[in-house]
Formats: structure tokens, C-alpha cells, sequence
């Protein structure tokens, strides 16, 4: 039997998607390609995955160990640690598949999941711009999950995660991709599906399935997650204050938490100025405020010592987080305009990169590879002008020696590919700056 699922594999066609999973190479790397290899149904036309650990454009940096997908055509591409938006982009850019899935690291595909993707790409018609697979969270049988535990559980009900999402790679080209604004695994999912329907693409659920393990997490973990209240405030700006509602997102407690802090500011001002008694009123309010907080973590959980400690010191400090990365959020969100992404392909005038660009061999303008080689690194292909895709061989790969490797196709990629054509008088020095700057 398993000779026969495994000769199946081989020979039946391709999904029409291809897979990008972003990592910072944690271990749980290992065990979803060790899952995708082991699943039952077609193969994907290619994994890529993106190392996105930082330092990973440093020679010295061990490359990243894929041996675990067997037989899975996998690439592994740099992502230069710039976040998992921005680790997408670079890996969806370089699908060439009508359809591009995205995984996270930390989940384990169903025996099944390929199977099911199939019959997911298969059921839908042209007005769907993605699919989103069921996402399940494991939790603990013999108590009441943790904090943290909650948290993750969060994961399952939420809509539109990249942990399990599928776009047609003609609606991530349209909306110029993830807003690499978005700096964590946070809001950036939300906000790239908010713009797909604002463009016109219809989202549904997949009958797929992955499990999101519950990762290690240290005491102080929900404090660090306060820094995406700085995204909120992205998302509001984008999107207008009903964006939570359209996104199916919660709220939480940003407004109980401003109230908290300004209470504790008040009381130590007023302690300070020597006024007791609006000191004590602002304390006794931020206490109560606090001890509610902590109650409310506290009263679902498994309430082990640790477990106790840990919801009463992180309760006291979150408001002060929240409310400090919120305003950090105002300030550099200010006047954010809506993302507008990268070209799949930049046509660039042969004299702007030539030094010579129409006798003998081709001669690069020093400097020239560097510049196309930044725009390579973010996934974009790059042609020249006047290119012809019927040029000899010989030629093509002369110029490729001199600029490194370039799109000779009369039509990279037909109209489902946005193209930039960059004119004669840019400055080489700062050609890539011109398109990179673009972004939004």
C-alpha cells in the first residue's frame, strides 16, 4: 500500500499553488515539512521558505536545515529578518503558480492537508482571492489552560490567518502584498485580507486543517505582545475605526488600560503636589481597576502559584505597556498611506546599467549589479529595455556574467503581473532606492 501512495505522488499532476513558509528557524520547522512530505494527496509545485533569521545575509550563517521535506521541491530564499510581511512578500514574489498557500513554521499540516487543499482550489470559482484552513489549538485535558494557553487558543477562531492562508497570487499582486509596516505576526494578516475585499475578492473557509501548538512562552510574554497596540493603530488609520469589526477581530482592552494608566499618573502627580486625598481617589482607582485585570486572567485559568504570580505582576505592568506602545503608534503612524508594494518586474534602460550597451560584450556600470541585486533580494525580476526573448543564447548569457540573471520573456508575466519601467535619467546609485521607496 505504501508503494502505491508513493508512486501516486510522483506521478499525479502538481497543485497549482505553491507554498511559503517564513521561519526564524525554530525546530517546528523540521516537523511541518516532515508532515507536508508524509501527506497524502498531489504535491505543491514548490516550497519556499523564507529564512528570515537575522544575520542570514551574513556569509558565516548556517544555512537552514530542509532535509526533512524528502522529496518536496523546496528553495530556501534570505528574508534578511525583517519580520514575517516582509518574509512573505519575498517569498510569494518568486511563486509562479495562480495560487500561493501560506503556512507558519510552528503548525502541523492534517495527513490529509494536501488532499484537502486540492479539493479546496478545485471547489472555488474566479471571484475567490483566498481559502482560509481550519486552524486548531490543543489545550491541556487534566486543567483549565493558561493565560498564554487562552491566548494561542485565540488563534482558532480568528479569520483570515496566514498560519493556514491561500491567495490567488493575482489578488496579492494587486494589493502590492503584506504591508511590511506590520513588523510582527500581528494585524498584518487582517489588514492584506481587509484590502483584498476592498478590492472586490471574495474570502472563504477551506475544509483543510493544521494544528497550532501551544509554543513555550517565558513569564513576561503578554508584555511583549502589548507592542501591537501599535499596530491597532496602524490598522485604523488604513481602515477607519469600524476595522475591527470588518476584520472580525476583538477589541480588547485598550481603553480600560489608558484609564489605568492615566489613574496611576494622576495619583503620583497628586502624591507629589501633596494632594492626599486625589491621590488616594486615583490610587485606590488604579488598584481596583488592576485587581480586576488580574481576576479576570487569573479566574479561567488553572490558578497553580506560578500561574497566580505571574497574572498579578504582568496585570499591574500591561496598562503601562499598552498605553506607551499606543501612543508610540500615534506618533509613527501619523500620516500612513495605504501600502502600495513592489512591481513584479522592473524594466530598466540598458544605458542606465551598460556601459556600453550596443557594441561587444556587455560592459556592467560599476555599481550596476549591486543595485539589481537589492531588487533580486525583495523578489523582483528585472529586464532590460529593448530585451528581446528571441536574442541568441550566447548573449543572454553574456549580459547575465555582467548584471546577473535577468528576464528575457517578451511578456514576464502576462497581465496578472504589475510592471515598473524605470526612465533613462534615474541615477544608478540610487535605481533600487527609486522602486524600493515606493512602497507606500
Amino acid at each position: 500500500m505504501t508503494l502505491v501512495d508513493t508512486a501516486a505522488r510522483t506521478t499525479s499532476p502538481a497543485l497549482p499553488t505553491t507554498i511559503v513558509v517564513p521561519t526564524v528557524g525554530r525546530p517546528s520547522l523540521g516537523q511541518l515539512l516532515t508532515a507536508l512530505a508524509g501527506a497524502r494527496g498531489p504535491r505543491p509545485s514548490e516550497v519556499i521558505v523564507v529564512d528570515d533569521r537575522p544575520g542570514t545575509e551574513d556569509r558565516g550563517v548556517a544555512d537552514l536545515d530542509t532535509s526533512a521535506a524528502g522529496s518536496l521541491p523546496v528553495r530556501v530564499v534570505r528574508g534578511g529578518g525583517r519580520g514575517p510581511a516582509h518574509a512573505r512578500n519575498v517569498g510569494w514574489r518568486r511563486a509562479r503558480t495562480p495560487w500561493v498557500s501560506f503556512l507558519d513554521d510552528d503548525v502541523l499540516p492534517d495527513p490529509d492537508w494536501l488532499e484537502r487543499l486540492a479539493d479546496d482550489l478545485a471547489a472555488e470559482g474566479p471571484d475567490t482571492a483566498g481559502i482560509q484552513g481550519v486552524v486548531r489549538v490543543p489545550l491541556p485535558d487534566d486543567r483549565p489552560p493558561t493565560d498564554w494557553e487562552r491566548v494561542t487558543a485565540g488563534l482558532a477562531g480568528a479569520s483570515w490567518i496566514t498560519a493556514d492562508m491561500t491567495y490567488r497570487r493575482e489578488a496579492l499582486v494587486a494589493t502590492g502584498g503584506f504591508d511590511e509596516r506590520f513588523p510582527r505576526a500581528f494585524r498584518e494578516d487582517a489588514d492584506i485580507a481587509l484590502r483584498v475585499q476592498r478590492s472586490g475578492g471574495r474570502l472563504v473557509h477551506g475544509r483543510r486543517g493544521v494544528r497550532h501548538p501551544v509554543r513555550p512562552a517565558d513569564d513576561w510574554v503578554s508584555l511583549r505582545t502589548q507592542a501591537g497596540n501599535a499596530d491597532d493603530v496602524l490598522m485604523r488609520r488604513l481602515h477607519g475605526k469600524d476595522w475591527y469589526a470588518r476584520a472580525a477581530a476583538a477589541r480588547g482592552r485598550r481603553p480600560a488600560h489608558l484609564a489605568g494608566t492615566a489613574a496611576a499618573i494622576t495619583a503620583v502627580l497628586a502624591a507629589v503636589a501633596g494632594r492626599r486625598r486625589p491621590a488616594a481617589l486615583a490610587g485606590a482607582a488604579w488598584l481596583a481597576g488592576t485587581a480586576m485585570f488580574a481576576w479576570q486572567r487569573i479566574a479561567p485559568g488553572p490558578r497553580t502559584a506560578p500561574e497566580v504570580r505571574r497574572m498579578l505582576l504582568t496585570s499591574a505592568a500591561i496598562p503601562f505597556a499598552a498605553s506607551w506602545h499606543t501612543l508610540r503608534g500615534r506618533w509613527r503612524h501619523r500620516g500612513a498611506r495605504q501600502w502600495q508594494g513592489l512591481p513584479d518586474v522592473v524594466v530598466v534602460p540598458r544605458q542606465v546599467v551598460l556601459a556600453d550597451p550596443v557594441a561587444g560584450a556587455p560592459v556592467a556600470r560599476s555599481g550596476a549589479r549591486e543595485q539589481l541585486d537589492r531588487l533580486r533580494s525583495e523578489g523582483v525580476r528585472v529586464r532590460l529595455a529593448g530585451d528581446d526573448a528571441a536574442d541568441d543564447a550566447a548573449d543572454d548569457q553574456r549580459l547575465e556574467a555582467a548584471l546577473g540573471p535577468v528576464d528575457h520573456s517578451a511578456d514576464p508575466g502576462g497581465s496578472a503581473e504589475r510592471h515598473v519601467e524605470l526612465d533613462v535619467a534615474v541615477p544608478l546609485d540610487s535605481l533600487a532606492d527609486a522602486v524600493l521607496g515606493a512602497r507606500w
